[in-house]
């Protein structure tokens, strides 16, 4: 291997890789738990079903689009890593090879489309949900990767390298993407039949639990991993990561409490994954201290976010644009107030007497990726619905979506139904001493 070449952090940008690899499936739990019966397995199989397009698109085009050398003026990478052809296998990306940096960027580009699909449940047809991820990565989520994390000595991507806007682990490529994309098709879809008249709440909350928790696990190796390399920088990232998530979780259930009497398991979820979402764009540049802050903020903030689908009547069930766009946001902004200058990062926020330079910075690349998102996701989806429809009929919905789109359901009923008929067809025989009391 070339000078450079650290065997150490190489096995930990794997590990972590193989980590945030694990979050998809989590979120898959996440989301399917909060689902009615009916829809269990669709929302399953769209977070899975992005873990094989974007694989495949990232060899064929996705890594050069998002990693290649500038096209120009930082806006997108050229073509010369078509099919992952002239990349040489000893090259490194700081003390990595480049394919272990590919891999990692992978996984990431794996789980952002995911995230939107919790804004479009129960009413998206499995078909156009598979052809929006592939339209949506490729024109919107590789640019837009190519812009925050792609750096080259000030010739790389517009917002990152060339205009300093810090993003650690993907609030703005990752988070605001997503959720921008999920209210452009909440918006594009329409609302669920029976919103806000029906009840629609999670039917397992023990899968809730259990996917926030794999999120959770596999977010150290987001965060941690993003430093791409086993040393302070990825030390502080992960602990920020979890002190962070810890008050967000408290920050979620205290607003619980106050405005509805009551602390749930769901908002215990809720609270951690927007703790996570939050810490994600800031842990690299943030003290202790401030991703405690950051995390309070953003679990109250976000458990507030929630309502505003009722207030404007947008059905976005569940809470895409609560968590993932108000905590990316939350996020990326308190940036620009709790830098530090000496983390990862050199650039000081407001409270660390760098002025309003950095919170401008981080303005600007929250609202680009904000908009761009939400333009070219809206776009996307009014074609693929006006083409080959992205919304299932009424009756399909009404019925369930597992059935019709899968031929399938998550669980057997019907044994349960076979065994309750037959205890309630067979006679109860009395032993004659318990008769004679009984009578008695």
């Amino acid at each position: 291997m070339p000078d450079g070449f650290s065997a150490g952090d190489t096995a930990f940008v794997f590990i972590c890789a193989a980590l945030v690899m694990l979050m998809t499936p989590g979120l898959a739990f996440f989301y399917g738990g909060m689902v009615r019966v009916k829809s269990t397995l669709n929302m399953l199989v769209m977070s899975f079903v992005s873990l094989a397009i974007v694989s495949v698109l990232w060899v064929l085009y996705g890594y050069s689009l998002s990693f290649g050398p500038d096209a120009g003026a930082g806006l997108i990478g050229n073509l010369d890593y078509l099919g992952m052809r002239g990349i040489d296998l000893n090259a490194l990306t700081g003390t990595i090879p480049v394919t272990a940096f590919a891999a990692f960027q992978l996984m990431f580009a794996i789980i952002t489309p995911a995230l939107i699909s919790g804004a479009i449940a129960d009413r998206a047809k499995f078909t156009a949900w598979s052809l929006f991820v592939a339209l949506w990565v490729t024109i919107v989520y590789f640019p837009v990767a190519h812009w925050v994390f792609f750096f080259d000595g000030g010739n790389g991507g517009w917002l990152g390298d060339r205009n300093g806007v810090i993003d650690f682990a993907g609030g703005t490529a990752v988070h605001i993407n997503a959720g921008a994309a999920g209210l452009a098709l909440a918006l594009v879809l329409g609302k669920r039949i029976g919103f806000k008249k029906d009840p629609m709440r999670p039917h397992s909350l023990p899968l809730v639990m259990l996917g926030s928790g794999l999120l959770w696990f596999g977010w150290f190796g987001f965060n941690a991993g993003s430093a791409l390399a086993a040393n302070g920088v990825a030390g502080m990232a992960f602990m920020n990561t979890q002190v962070a998530t810890a008050a967000a979780m408290l920050g979620w259930l205290a607003y619980e409490k106050i405005k509805h009497g009551a602390f749930t398991t769901l908002g215990a979820a809720s609270g951690a994954v927007a703790g996570l979402v939050a810490i994600t764009p800031a842990c690299g540049s943030v003290s202790m201290l401030g991703a405690i802050a950051i995390g309070v903020i953003a679990g109250a903030a976000c458990a507030a976010a929630i309502s505003l689908k009722y207030k404007f009547g947008f059905d976005d069930s569940l809470d895409v644009v609560g968590v993932h766009l108000v905590g990316g946001i939350i996020g990326s902004l308190l940036i620009g107030f709790f830098a530090t200058g000496h983390v990862g990062q050199t650039a000081s926020g407001l409270f660390y007497g760098g002025g309003f330079t950095q919170l401008g910075k981080q303005a600007l690349g929250v609202v680009v990726v904000l908009v761009y998102s939400f333009v070219l996701s809206w776009l996307l989806g009014t074609a693929i619905q006006k083409t080959i429809g992205f919304r299932v009929s009424e009756d399909v919905e009404v019925a369930g979506i597992d059935q019709a789109e899968h031929a399938e359901s998550a669980y057997d009923f019907s044994a349960v139904g076979a065994s309750l008929a037959r205890a309630l067809s067979t006679p109860v025989t009395v032993p004659a001493a318990e008769k004679t009391e009984v009578d008695a």
